[in-house]
């Protein structure tokens, strides 16, 4: 019976994160379009005409006129011509054929009657999106069951508060370094709590993982100012700040994303450790505060083992392109590692990692106290001391 309260309670949570997280937005993104006369739609190439593209090698120049059916919204079966604009990116061009189905943004008149024009922007990669979180999903329910339901609760109301609170208040200019803080540890509060629950595993968890992130911070903020970098190493940071927000302190939202980056494995290492601590205690009851204490560090240092070059190659593979060209280039490991864009990269590895070293032993500590304290003996010492004054 508590078994199947926990899946109702959950699952009636997610379930309302999900329609607010929708609801929210898409009224936000309807308030700030449609004053503009402009309506996002689904549509379908049915006639494409190249004749507008100059060839540049493997990137295109120039512009696709297209004939798409709207396959969403008022409009739905009406046929339209499009423009898509190619400008020789190929991170972000698309190169639409016949047949595909397409995201376009249609321009009304003032009456919202008549559609004056009509701009591709993408392909409608949403249902393949759903399939993929949908597979996920049920992974993760099959094998973990309720513990599973509520990792998918911490992982929808993580994206909830990063979404509709953390990127809300960077652009509205609040400190990064304070906001980031603040919502790490409501994440990690959601997220430990919903899966250990109000108990001694999720209370050691959670201070060594609010322990580590506070070193973290300090690192972050100390190595960064002696490397001089001013956060614009980031994917799409001149775009964001050409887009009307010069007010922006780009170093410091460089500084929370390091934080945040690093907080992930940090709950995973301090939830590992007290997890590991609580079993033997289970197993165990009578071991002594030291040895638990013992063991604790050495299931820290098999977990830290791997999860530092799980950090290393994560960041790799995001730039992996750039060391494929650092090495077509024949660079010397000198101008490498003195490059802006890996200099951070591996400031953001070796902080995150230092983090995750100092978490597992922290956690440890705390644990080993929380696990070994006994209710009864801190009465009878309050009866002593009483008794002896």
């Amino acid at each position: 019976m508590k078994g199947f309260k926990t899946i109702i309670v959950y699952t009636t949570l997610i379930i309302a994160l999900i329609v607010l997280f929708v609801l929210t937005n898409t009224m936000n993104r309807n308030i700030n379009i449609e004053k503009q006369n402009v309506k996002e739609v689904i549509a379908t190439v049915l006639n494409v005409d190249n004749s507008h593209i100059v060839n540049g090698g493997i990137a295109n120049i120039g512009s696709q006129e297209l004939i798409i059916r709207i396959e969403s919204g008022k409009f739905k079966n009406i046929e339209v011509s499009a423009t898509n604009l190619l400008l020789g990116k190929l991170d972000m061009d698309n190169y639409f054929v016949k047949g595909d189905k397409i995201t376009a943004i249609i321009l009304l008149s003032e009456d919202d009657e008549k559609i004056i024009s009509a701009k591709a922007t993408d392909l409608y990669r949403q249902n393949t999106l759903l399939v993929m979180t949908i597979l996920f999903f049920i992974c993760l329910l099959v094998y973990a069951k309720t513990i599973g339901l509520k990792a998918l609760f911490s992982f929808v109301a993580s994206l909830f508060i990063l979404w509709n609170f953390l990127v809300k208040w960077l652009l509205e200019g609040k400190n990064p370094i304070l906001v980031s803080c603040f919502v790490l540890m409501m994440l990690t509060a959601i997220i430990i709590f919903s899966i250990a629950g109000l108990s001694k595993k999720g209370v050691s968890a959670f201070i060594g993982t609010i322990c580590g992130l506070l070193v973290t911070i300090i690192l972050t903020v100390f190595f960064g100012d002696k490397l001089g970098l001013w956060g614009m190493t980031q994917a799409y940071s001149e775009t964001l700040l050409f887009s009307g927000n010069m007010n922006l302190n780009m170093k410091d939202i460089f500084y929370a994303a390091i934080i945040i980056g690093a907080s992930g494995a940090a709950m995973d290492i301090a939830m590992d450790v007290s997890a590991s601590m609580e079993e033997i205690k289970i197993k165990k009851p009578d071991i002594t505060r030291k040895e638990l204490l013992k063991s604790g560090f050495n299931v820290g240092r098999a977990v830290i083992g791997t999860m530092t070059t799980t950090l290393l190659l994560a960041y790799s593979g995001g730039y992996l392109t750039l060391l494929m060209l650092f090495m077509t280039k024949d660079s010397s490991f000198m101008r490498i590692l003195n490059l802006k864009i890996v200099s951070a990269e591996i400031m953001r590895t070796l902080i995150g990692s230092i983090g995750l070293v100092l978490v597992a032993p922290i956690t440890a500590f705390i644990a080993s106290y929380i696990y070994t304290e006994k209710p009864a003996d801190k009465m009878v010492q309050i009866v002593d001391k009483v008794n002896n004054n």
